[in-house]
Order: structure tokens, then C-alpha cells, then sequence
């Protein structure tokens, strides 16, 4: 296994860590064993969040008698100081908790801080000071906000999306929490399920000593997968540079990452799965989008007013509406059998 420590924080965790947001989709039943298969494997780094319905309650059902032998990450919304508390105290009921490792805010446009009038920072500090948290961090798919964490000396970790289709600028961002000491928690592994040679992308994480990537697994197929990479660690050979490099090539730029923050949309249209129907078609099985479903998906985009509400809220700065009609005219090509 590969042990890494979080930045400064002293938390060793094995270096892949457990992403607890698929596991909302199953029954109670299903994602405990899940769960209990992953730390019998090995697994002992669990991320999860307040807005992940019911996984933090799946955490605490399966891990209630072994919580000092596990290092727990969740994350709060919360834009004022009464919803802070609220959440953490749901969080510690829900994981059946006493404390949490690393207490996350959960993609905020803004970088809190002490003095800034919000109080959300000196909330954090006194539930540190009360023992209900140990470390302080913040995920964020918002360049400049990352960076103002890096600059404040404020947090102990970042939570940002890292694999082999990220730009230099965002690679920037993990040397500088290297230099630093900050903790980097590498979500969107996979970004989104585009990336489909999972020992590919651990391999290319696993050259970042610093990193802890979380992988969403929610069956045991995939769990299996990852199981096998911390028995025997994928090595980056001449073959996955090469497909890394073809990923590269064709993914790269200005596609849809899937993240939801452009959601909900006012005229219904499922944006984070319709913008990015083109690389879907080119890279998983087609019935997800060309079933009877999937196109009246699809044809939701036709309802579309421009309002610019999912641009607006775009943390990648994408012409959403624009993405959004050339994947469907990339749609109706393969519907009409031509190929894109």
C-alpha cells in the first residue's frame, strides 16, 4: 500500500481515498458492505458532504466502531453562521461522531475569512477549539477562489478537480499546496466518467506524492478495481502515456466537467448530462443517450431561453447555452446515422 500524509494536517490515509457520493444511489444494506469491503481492503480516507442526502448516514452505520482507525472528510454549504452550526451538528449525529477530521466548506464563490463579515471562518475556529473539528478545508472548482486559499495560510487542505486532462494553470495549484503544506484532496478523478482507463488515471495521481485522489464508487465491480490498485499499483508505462496523450488530444479545452453547479436549470434541461453528450457518445455505451429517454433528454435543450443563468454560475466560464446546441446537433448526426 501507499501511505501519504494530508499536507501538514499528520493524517496518514492510504493514497486512494473512497469518494461517498455515489453511494446515496444504493440501499443502506448495499453501501455498508460496500463500505466495509473498502476498509477491509485497505481504504481508510472517506469523503462524503451534508448535501450527499443520506451518505453520511451510511458512513456512520458502517463505520460507528471503527471511526478511530478511519480519517473522515465531509463538507457543509452553509452561507450564514446558524446554518454552519446546523450542519455540523447534523454531520456528527449522521456519522455518529464525536468529531470530524477535515470539516470542508462546500464550493462557496468566496474564500471565507476572518473579518469579512460572513463569521463562517471564526465559526470554524471555535468548533475546532471545541474539539468538533480537527482541520479546516474547502473544495472549490473556481480557480481564483482556490487560489485565495492557498494565499490566506488559512486551511489545511484543498479539495479541487485533478487528473491527466487538467490544464498547467491547474496544475499550478498543486505545486504551490506542495510548497506550502497544504493538503490537496484530488476530486473528479475520472472527470466525470470521460476519463475510462481508471488504472491509467491512478498511475499518472499516483506520481503526485502529495495527492490523495477520492474515486466515486458506488458497485463492487468498481470497487474491485481499486481494491487491486493498492495491492499492486499500477505502474504509468509507455502504453498509458500513450492513451493519455490521445485523451488529451481530444478532450482537452472548453467541455463540460459534469460538476452541476450550472444546475437547476429554469426551463428543465438536464445541462451537466446534455452538455456533455458529444464526449459521451465518443466514449461510453450510446443507449444512455440515444434510448427513447435520452432523447426527449436531449430535445429538453430546445426548450432553452438563453437566459445565461447556467453561464452566469459556470465555474469554467463555458458558453453553456452554445455547448448545449452542438450537442444536440452532434445527437441528431448520430441519429441520423452520420458520424461526429
Amino acid at each position: 500500500m501507499a501511505q501519504m500524509v494530508i499536507g501538514k494536517t499528520g493524517l496518514t490515509v492510504e493514497q486512494n481515498g473512497f469518494g461517498a457520493l455515489p453511494i446515496q444511489r444504493v440501499s443502506k444494506q448495499e453501501a455498508v458492505c460496500l463500505l466495509r469491503k473498502a476498509y477491509d481492503g485497505g481504504i481508510n480516507f472517506y469523503d462524503t458532504a451534508r448535501s450527499y442526502s443520506d451518505s453520511e448516514e451510511k458512513l456512520g452505520e458502517a463505520f460507528s466502531d471503527v471511526w478511530d482507525k478511519i480519517v473522515i472528510a465531509t463538507k457543509i454549504p452553509a452561507v450564514d453562521v446558524p446554518r454552519f452550526w446546523d450542519d455540523l451538528h447534523t454531520s456528527l449525529r449522521m456519522l455518529r461522531r464525536d468529531h470530524i477530521d477535515i470539516f470542508q466548506f462546500h464550493n462557496p464563490p468566496f474564500c471565507p475569512r476572518p473579518g469579512d463579515d460572513k463569521g463562517l471562518y471564526e465559526a470554524m475556529l471555535e468548533a475546532k477549539q471545541e474539539g468538533k473539528i480537527r482541520f479546516i478545508g474547502m473544495t472549490n472548482h473556481r480557480l481564483d477562489v482556490a487560489w485565495e486559499v492557498i494565499n490566506s495560510g488559512l486551511y489545511d487542505t484543498l479539495q479541487f478537480p485533478l487528473n491527466y486532462l487538467s490544464t498547467d494553470k491547474e496544475l499550478e495549484l498543486v505545486q504551490a499546496c506542495k510548497e506550502k503544506g497544504i493538503g490537496f484532496i484530488a476530486m473528479k478523478a475520472l472527470s466525470g466518467g470521460l476519463i475510462t482507463d481508471s488504472a491509467a488515471a491512478c498511475a499518472w495521481l499516483s506520481c503526485f506524492g502529495h495527492v490523495v485522489p477520492i474515486w466515486g464508487i458506488q458497485r463492487e465491480k468498481e470497487l474491485d478495481e481499486f481494491l487491486s490498485y493498492i495491492s499492486i499499483p499500477p505502474a504509468l508505462s509507455d502504453e498509458m502515456m500513450d492513451r493519455i496523450e490521445t485523451d488529451r488530444q481530444e478532450l482537452q479545452g472548453n467541455f463540460c466537467r459534469g460538476c452541476g453547479y450550472c444546475m437547476p436549470c429554469p426551463q428543465g434541461i438536464a445541462i451537466n448530462t446534455c452538455a456533455r453528450a458529444s464526449l459521451l457518445l465518443r466514449r461510453a455505451p450510446s443507449e444512455i443517450i440515444l434510448s427513447e429517454d435520452g432523447q426527449q433528454m436531449m430535445k429538453k435543450i430546445e426548450d432553452c431561453i438563453e437566459c445565461g443563468q447556467c453561464s452566469e454560475k459556470c465555474p469554467y466560464g463555458l458558453d453553456v447555452p452554445e455547448l448545449l446546441k452542438k450537442n444536440y446537433e452532434d445527437v441528431k448526426e448520430v441519429l441520423a446515422g452520420k458520424p461526429i
